[in-house]
């Protein structure tokens, strides 16, 4: 299909019905309810949940670190999960396990008292007496610690499975060129999601406790679920998608037809060797191994920075990170940008993610200033964090989307799954790498390039931070210099 005819879809497509955003809409709500969930730890282990448990920045650093493992393990397997059971019961099973695991982490201080004292029958503020009159300390963070790493585990299986169920459902709601838009708006949820913890999450654990917050935010996604049952279908199924929508949906399958060598898409299972096969799935794996760390570093750890540099608590911390992460909605326009460059430039999907890509890696280089302007105001750090965050939000709409590019819709899950495995890789590198360099640079007093004690240990990380997209941007143009689409899986 030449670009002509492109355009001249797109332009049509406004008389089609629009149902397919309705999904959309549904897969925003589903990821904002995921990244509140995974927030509520961050936002409260500091003020309520380390006095209680007394934990350290390591205690923390190895419950991230777990959960970013047990998140990457479960992503592999997750995308098989959504390919065997198809994305409608894929994606409830996925929610309803990560809002179970959610509300599971209000009980592990009354399983502490139990494992501890044997006093399993008592509620909230019962727990936290008896824990509080026990004095090996280091038996209550170890016990306490493990019980989390339990609950994170749950978490997590759960929430692996959102991603490849809504790069899936995009896939089969979207026609090519507008994916990225559509992984744009529904991966705003995400940063819609820590938009609206620092401003609710904190609130709540200070009026009814911490472990009301889990219970509360939890509860979320069983609702979601009700929604999900009864708006989803595949979009040839669908009574509300229109003949003209579908056919604009479906749009790409005339154009792949058309190419040499084209082999029509089979139902035969793909297998992880038959995926590893192919550049493009190393080249997807090495952009989100470089650059999913960083993302899960300022979510979980901002709001400790905040505390450690500023001395601010989390009501204190709560305006600061709504601004950065409302700096972080100018994201959307990452999905617009490859867009245009296909409709307005004529390149091919691929390429003009790429290109797109590349703008976007050159963002987070931005956080370099964050400590040495820091000393001027808490907002510059705030700013250039917002920023290097919207770069990523717009960055990981594309990477996600250069699946769908060149991979058939089978293996669509799958692949997403092995790249989130690569991240998650990454992401127990930089948190359990934080947790105990923080610690090291509080205890030993560090000075590192004019900075002293945990500002040193930050300044590090930030740095580290900021290369990791041109590096990863490098890799994967090397690996798939052009575009190439798969049609023989």
């Amino acid at each position: 299909m030449n670009q002509t005819n492109e355009i001249s879809i797109g332009q049509t497509s406004k008389s089609t019905g629009r149902y397919r955003w309705s999904i959309c809409g549904l897969l925003f709500f589903a990821t904002t309810i995921n990244y509140l969930d995974r927030q509520v730890l961050s936002l409260t282990w500091n003020d309520f949940i380390a006095p209680e448990f007394h934990w350290t920045n390591n205690t923390y650093g190895n419950i991230t670190a777990w959960f970013s493992i047990f998140y990457a393990v479960s992503l592999l397997f997750a995308g098989r999960f959504v390919d065997w059971l198809d994305t409608k019961k894929g994606f409830l099973w996925a929610i309803g396990i990560w809002s179970f695991g959610a509300c599971l982490h209000a009980f592990c201080g009354i399983a502490t008292s139990g494992i501890i004292t044997g006093n399993w029958f008592v509620g909230f503020a019962g727990a936290q007496e008896i824990i509080k009159n026990v004095n090996n300390t280091g038996m209550v963070i170890n016990v306490s610690m493990y019980l989390f790493i339990l609950a994170r585990f749950v978490l997590a299986v759960g929430e692996a499975g959102n991603f490849p169920a809504a790069i899936k459902t995009t896939a089969e709601y979207f026609p090519k060129k507008d994916r990225a838009f559509s992984t744009s708006i529904f991966n705003a949820g995400a940063t819609v999601g820590a938009l609206a913890a620092p401003i609710s999450i904190p609130f709540i654990a200070k009026s009814f406790g911490w472990e009301m917050a889990f219970i509360i935010i939890g509860a979320l996604g069983f609702i979601w679920m009700g929604f999900w049952v009864f708006m989803y279908d595949k979009p040839e199924r669908h009574p509300k998608v229109s003949a003209d929508e579908l056919a604009y949906i479906q749009q790409d399958d005339i154009a792949d037809s058309k190419l040499v060598g084209y082999v029509p898409e089979t139902t035969t299972k793909v297998s992880f060797a038959d995926c590893f096969k192919y550049k493009q799935t190393w080249a997807f794996a090495f952009g989100k191994f470089m650059t999913d760390g960083v993302w899960w570093f300022f979510l979980f750890w901002t709001p400790a920075y905040l505390s450690s540099v500023y001395k601010m608590d989390s009501t204190q911390a709560a305006l600061p990170l709504f601004v950065l992460y409302l700096i972080t909605l100018l994201s959307i326009i990452g999905g617009w940008l490859p867009t245009y460059f296909v409709e307005k430039k004529g390149m091919n999907p691929y390429e003009g993610r790429m290109r797109a890509m590349l703008i976007f890696a050159f963002f987070p280089l931005v956080a370099l200033l964050a400590q040495p302007l820091g000393y001027i105001s808490y907002w510059i750090p705030i700013v250039t964090i917002g920023i290097a965050l919207a770069a990523h939000q717009s960055w990981s709409a594309n990477i996600f989307t250069t699946v769908g590019d060149m991979f058939p819709k089978k293996a669509i899950a799958t692949i997403t799954g092995i790249g989130g495995l690569a991240g998650g890789i990454g992401s127990t590198i930089i948190n359990k790498g934080s947790g105990v360099l923080f610690d090291h640079a509080k205890e030993t007093n560090m000075v590192f390039m004019g900075f002293k004690g945990i500002e040193a240990g930050y300044f590090i990380i930030f740095s580290i931070c900021a290369i990791c997209y041109l590096t990863g941007w490098i890799v994967m143009k090397t690996l798939v210099p052009k575009y190439s689409p798969i049609t023989n899986l």
